[in-house]
């Protein structure tokens, strides 16, 4: 990464990124650094060896979690060093980490405190107070950055104001952000999912002519949603106000925050002590009492925030408190399904539309709903351009491809295999796509049988869980054909997994470690290495959730 004789003279920005905010994080910093004179050196986490953390006197960790708590994939190799039993001492590095999470989640920012406390645990100075950054992470991010730097770069040798330089890599060039969003108008909706299919999954397309706005295949495309109506004139009623009511400490009136500007969906920690605290509820107050033991999860399983209100009709809350209690909207984030190649003027995603019944009430995923719902072609929606700069084709368009998308976790391999066929790439390409029935949810099954017949697609291999007695699964149908698959990645193959994080990827990383043990011939710890460093070399590439 850098000469060691060199290491002492420079902040070192280490980060770790799942989907690239922690990335964007670091880049931010190191501006920040080059533009005071700092000497930066701006590195991913696996890049990074012990001994080169040894020579490093200052370090801020940028670090996102994923999974279960777990680090994202450009920290496992780094993380595995870090927690050795012959990790060595970093007494002489001072640090700070800033963790990126989702407080959704009961581990959030988990991998932050991991790092955070091993490095200390190691002998390094923590010279500022971690910061674990919720979802909507920009403005406590940058004033922790601002606060703290300073902290991070006290006797750093400077090389004159705005002198130092920093390399990073930029945005797709235009003017709209997640701040500034793009008004797109939706040009398609299709269903995707059969008749027969217990799912609702649904092709759109939105028109981006004029914005400026560039993506690459890989990329994420964020969705700025509105909550339904139903739920938010439930809320009034719950609350007794009136939907035009002002309410205090707020610009707006009470529907128009409930419909635009709040999550009335998923209750916040916030909101779950508030009513807690009320003591009305002997179950919920048991749960939240236990949950470190995981029973507050599991009892707000199918909970949305009116099912915790309904709880206690005697409750009232006030509806300027009731706000304070609430998370802001976020955007959603969906795998972009199209390449700018072959669609340059438009951005497809692939969304499965959530519904549940609770309690006989029927329940709605917000951003899903809303687009199948409350939308028809000709509408318009608020999107912005994620880049995912973990999550590329090869550059060298001779490489083979392998991609292992179950569900809407086909959308970036849809976009993958258009962006092939448009380069006419010579590489060979292999789908393995996996979902509950052929006949209803082969999702753009025309089309891939179409790319395959074309020749664009070598090799498309399928598991239709519940098409027969025993249930089967992609990483089933990658151990039968072990010997193949081994030797395309010989070939320089490039394996991508994109899809949910907490079963499928981890079934499918076993099946990739038995792969190369089994056809290989390799020791299970050889295997661990050679699967090591494809993700090293940017040849094992994930886009899980």
């Amino acid at each position: 990464m850098f000469r060691l004789s060199e290491a002492a003279a420079s902040l070192h920005i280490l980060f770790a990124t799942q989907t690239g905010n922690a990335e964007f994080l670091a880049e931010q910093a190191a501006r920040l650094c080059a533009a005071s004179g700092v000497a930066v050196q701006l590195a991913e986490l696996d890049r990074v060896s012990m001994q080169e953390m040894q020579a490093m006197r200052r370090c801020l960790v940028v670090i996102s979690t994923t999974g279960d708590g777990d680090l994202p994939d450009a920290a496992l190799d780094f993380g595995a060093a870090l927690f050795a039993p012959d990790a060595p001492d970093l007494g002489a590095l001072g640090f700070a980490v800033l963790g990126l999470g989702d407080t959704a989640y009961d581990n959030f920012c988990q991998a932050g405190k991991t790092i955070d406390a091993r490095l200390e645990v190691l002998g390094a100075a923590r010279l500022a107070p971690r910061i674990d950054c919720d979802f909507d992470f920009e403005p406590p991010a940058h004033a922790w950055l601002r606060a703290n730097l300073p902290r991070l770069t006290d006797g750093l040798e400077r090389v004159g104001e705005g002198s130092a330089a920093v390399v990073v890599a930029g945005g797709d060039g235009s003017r709209w952000s997640r701040e500034q969003p793009f008004s797109a108008r939706m040009t398609d909706m299709v269903r995707l999912s059969g008749k027969a299919s217990a799912k609702d999954v649904r092709h759109y397309a939105f028109g981006l002519a004029g914005s400026g706005l560039a993506y690459a295949p890989g990329d994420g495309i964020g969705l700025v949603p509105v909550n339904h109506m139903d739920l938010v004139r439930q809320l009034i009623r719950r609350l007794g106000a009136g939907p035009y009511d002002p309410v205090p400490g707020f610009d707006a009136p009470l529907l128009e925050l409930l419909q635009r500007r709040f999550d009335i969906t998923a209750p916040s920690q916030s909101l779950i002590a508030f009513l807690a605290e009320q003591g009305a509820d002997a179950e919920l107050n048991r749960a939240y009492a236990c949950r470190e033991a995981g029973e507050l999860s599991a009892f707000l399983w199918g909970h949305d925030i009116y099912d915790l209100l309904a709880r206690d009709a005697r409750l009232r809350i006030e509806p300027a408190v009731f706000l304070g209690l609430l998370q802001p909207l976020r955007h959603r984030t969906y795998s972009i399904a199209s390449s700018p190649l072959t669609h340059p003027d438009e951005i497809h995603m692939t969304v499965a539309t959530v519904r549940w019944q609770h309690r006989d009430r029927l329940h709605r995923g917000v951003a899903s709903t809303w687009l199948a719902d409350g939308l028809r072609p000709g509408d318009r929606a608020d999107v912005f351009v994620l880049p995912n700069p973990r999550f590329r084709l090869p550059k060298a368009t001779d490489l083979p491809v392998i991609m292992v998308g179950p569900g809407t976790g086909v959308a970036p391999f849809r976009a993958f295999l258009q962006h092939r066929r448009a380069q006419g790439a010579s590489g060979k390409n292999w789908l393995l796509f996996g979902d509950w029935n052929r006949e209803s949810d082969f999702l753009y099954g025309e089309e891939f049988e179409a790319l395959r017949r074309d020749g664009t697609l070598t090799r498309l291999d399928l598991a239709f869980s519940r098409d027969q007695s025993e249930k089967f699964y992609v990483q089933q149908r990658m151990l039968e054909h072990s010997a193949e698959l081994y030797a395309w990645l010989q070939e320089g193959g490039h394996f991508y997994v994109c899809g949910d994080a907490e079963e499928m990827a981890v079934a499918v990383d076993a099946a990739l470690h038995e792969v190369v043990r089994a056809a290989g011939g390799h020791s299970e710890a050889a295997a661990q290495d050679y699967v090591g460093a494809l993700r090293r070399d940017g040849r094992y590439q994930r886009d899980v959730y």
